[in-house]
């Protein structure tokens, strides 16, 4: 059985601990430009099991891939609020209301991932193109206090991690 997750309100530094750790050294570059691709991967492995929840209260895989879709709308703006303003106030959000009230009735996998595809993209070459120094421009985070550019993409890499496997455990519990 694994561990709950930190709650990223109640417990804000595990919580980011547990995104920059899953990163650990590896390059968050790399694994966002990997997610569609695994995302693609996942749906076609999961087939007609897509939309079957593990659980009430359970995200299916296609729930979870919309999640990090809506992530990624979120953090498209974080990173550019946190780049043009100083020291922006940056607002958290409820992911589970954002899944029941945005995502029901489940709308089709080719326009959740074309829009989280297009998104990825432009974020990652909006990393490429910042200077290394501003990079460390700092957000202030409602919830989880100061946080940096730099900081946001990492968690971000961490973010698809979580919920890949949060994904492929969703598939393996449907199926058993």
């Amino acid at each position: 059985m694994r561990e709950p997750s930190p709650d990223p309100i109640s417990d804000p530094k595990a919580y980011q601990d547990l995104l920059v750790g899953l990163v650990g050294s590896d390059d968050s570059v790399e694994i966002q430009a990997a997610a569609p691709r695994l995302i693609r991967e996942l749906v076609a492995e999961a087939g007609p099991d897509l939309e079957r929840r593990p659980e009430a209260g359970e995200w299916s895989v296609l729930e979870c891939i919309a999640h990090m879709v809506d992530a990624e709308m979120v953090v498209s703006g974080r990173y550019r609020w946190i780049l043009a303003h100083d020291r922006p106030e940056i607002i958290g959000y409820d992911q589970d209301r954002w899944v029941d009230r945005l995502h029901h009735p489940v709308e089709d996998f080719e326009e959740l991932i074309s829009t989280f595809e297009a998104l990825r993209a432009a974020n990652l070459r909006l990393w490429a193109r910042t200077p290394a120094a501003d990079r460390e421009r700092i957000g202030l985070h409602r919830e989880r206090g100061p946080e940096s550019y730099g900081l946001t993409f990492k968690l971000t890499a961490g973010h698809d991690r979580f919920h890949l496997d949060q994904a492929r455990r969703a598939l393996e519990a449907v199926r058993s």
